[in-house]
């Protein structure tokens, strides 16, 4: 390959492809020139992406792929950007007390038990069903495989399970295929299988991550072939064909409202294409433009836009899910770029400020909560998706102006209390998919659909956040509240389950454990209870879906 290699990945060949760079390179430059308007495009639902007559003929073509012939090819210098970490990716493990190292060991052990069931019942298929002891391959990630593997890789590297890791690294150089037909969420494949592959290589400097990462995000171009670059939500990752709005490429959700695309799937690729873009040389996608162009009703951002026209479709907000990473990715830009994206920080805090003054409510017991906003009426109801929030709002207090930093830990503390009293007023200690603040009922969920609990990470996310940033101890019991609950209500005989309803103890288990289970909810709970330098906040910034990638001290082309 044309990359420096660490020492631990020396030890063996790796046959990354050093087209793949150059390729992505092309096809990102292609994506980039998309600016005229196809001919014939009319909103319907799973729109396909269409334009006859009208191609935007890229005018520099040429002259770009003699420069590519000429021009040393790009590598990235691994090793210098070790160096740059302010620590060691694990740590320096300094003398703690027993009991947070034995709380720490016991979500260790309970990784091992999802890994080793998971291998042993379902190795290469995306998730473990551990009731019926196989595996579920679902119809989210287009034929691709091993969700599961992708997703663990860093918290088992993390967690220093080396014979596990060493596993789930063999199945992806010999079993990874990225050669597949299907429809796959341009969201689900970005945040699962591109932030895990990029997380396991800069945590380990081993080639064949990166080469995969970049092999796949070139796989992923053709959603943004649209009028505006705003990408659609569903992407064939079988059919490549990189003119401009070529047919049969990407489409929009069959559910999301005239053909448009949706605000957390589009806003929540900025992370992990930049990353993309560092390790190939390239500069890609600019969704932020469309954003400050298009005007926010009171300075929300609805949940749905359309990539042909980059107007709105319709008023729902949401900071829950369909909004919520969009919000996170903003701050979490600004952190990344080693907090020289100004316009991201400006995006958050024009957000929050909006998301402040129209959702955030208290309810007549105390509590505060974010509402949902349709078309100017609340919807006093809190998704778990939104539980995240206490941690973003907390980290970005710490970098706000002094006279409002405590106001928004504040916020951050209010939001997450009412998060863990969503799980404390549960018979299980599991909190229901969304709760509500309505009809005398306070963070508790009244509707049949809403009891069940799949194993979802964003509360004790907030936790997480909350004791690096306090080191108030009832952050960490809070969290071993969870552990104990997923013990007790969630283990079965060959792995985690998700449950149907949080209020009976006696709950019915659903069959699935989920790869984000793995990815996020273990991971936090176990950075909870780690130094605050295993994975620092000074070096890392984490996707949603919970996978580091690293913030960007300096520039480390070789």
């Amino acid at each position: 390959t044309d990359l420096p290699r660490s020492p631990a990945a020396a030890a063996e060949p790796h046959h990354a492809s050093p087209a793949a760079p150059r390729r992505l390179r092309e096809k990102l430059r292609t994506a980039a020139r998309m600016a005229g308007p196809p001919a014939h495009t009319a909103p319907g639902s799973r729109q396909q992406v269409q334009g006859g007559e009208r191609r935007a003929q890229p005018a520099s073509g040429a002259p770009l792929a003699a420069a590519r012939e000429t021009r040393a090819p790009f590598r990235f210098d691994y090793e210098r950007f070790r160096r740059s970490l302010c620590h060691p990716v694990r740590g320096r493990q300094p003398g703690e007390d027993p009991e947070t190292r034995a709380r720490r060991m016991k979500i260790k052990e309970m990784m091992k038990f999802a890994w080793d069931n998971y291998k042993q019942y379902a190795l290469g298929k995306n998730e473990l069903r551990p009731l019926t002891k196989n595996g579920h391959i679902g119809n989210m990630f287009g034929g691709l495989r091993g969700a599961t593997v992708i997703d663990a890789l860093d918290t088992l590297y993390i967690m220093e399970l080396e014979e596990e890791f060493q596993e789930a690294k063999k199945w992806v150089e010999k079993s990874f295929d990225l050669n597949v037909n299907g429809e796959a969420s341009l969201f689900e494949v970005n945040i699962r299988y591109i932030g895990g592959l990029l997380a396991a290589y800069y945590l380990t400097g081993e080639e064949v991550f990166k080469s995969k990462a970049l092999e796949l995000g070139e796989k992923l171009l053709p959603a943004f072939n649209t009028p505006t670059g705003i990408p659609r939500g569903v992407i064939n990752l079988g059919r490549q064909d990189t003119r401009p709005y070529s047919i049969g490429m990407s489409w929009s959700w069959g559910w999301a409202s005239a053909g448009s695309s949706i605000l957390a799937e589009f806003g929540t690729l900025h992370l992990e294409f930049l990353h993309l873009s560092e390790l190939s040389g390239n500069p890609v996608m600019n969704i932020r433009k469309v954003l400050n162009r298009v005007e926010k009703p009171q300075g929300l951002y609805p949940n749905f836009l359309s990539p042909v026209t980059g107007n709105w479709v319709q008023h729902h907000v949401s900071i829950g899910g369909l909004g919520d990473s969009f919000y996170e990715y903003l701050i979490k830009s600004w952190l990344m770029s080693d907090k020289k994206d100004s316009e991201a920080k400006k995006m958050y805090d024009d957000a929050l400020e909006a998301i402040e003054k129209h959702l955030v409510k208290k309810s007549a017991g105390g509590l505060t909560y974010i509402a949902e906003w349709r078309g100017g009426i609340l919807d006093h109801k809190m998704g778990h998706l939104a539980c995240f929030s206490g941690g973003m709002i907390a980290l970005g207090a710490e970098h706000a102006r002094e006279e409002r930093k405590q106001h928004f830990m504040d916020l951050a503390a209010e939001i997450t209390n009412t998060c863990h009293e969503s799980y404390a007023r549960s018979d299980t200690k599991l909190g229901p998919e969304a709760f509500r603040f309505d009809a005398g009922t306070e963070a508790m969920a009244t509707r049949l659909s809403e009891r069940y609990y799949i194993l979802r990470p964003e509360v004790v996310e907030s936790y997480m956040y909350m004791w690096r940033l306090t080191h108030d101890p009832k952050y960490r019991q809070w969290g071993w509240e969870v552990v104990k609950a997923l013990e007790k209500h969630c283990r079965v005989e060959a792995g985690f389950s998700g449950i149907r309803d949080v209020y009976t103890t006696t709950p019915t288990h659903d069959n699935m454990q989920q790869s984000f289970f793995l990815a996020e909810t273990l991971k936090y709970l176990y950075l909870l209870f780690c130094e605050d330098d295993v994975l620092s906040l000074d070096d890392w910034v984490f996707n949603t879906e919970a996978h580091p990638l690293p913030v960007n001290h300096t520039n480390f082309k070789a």
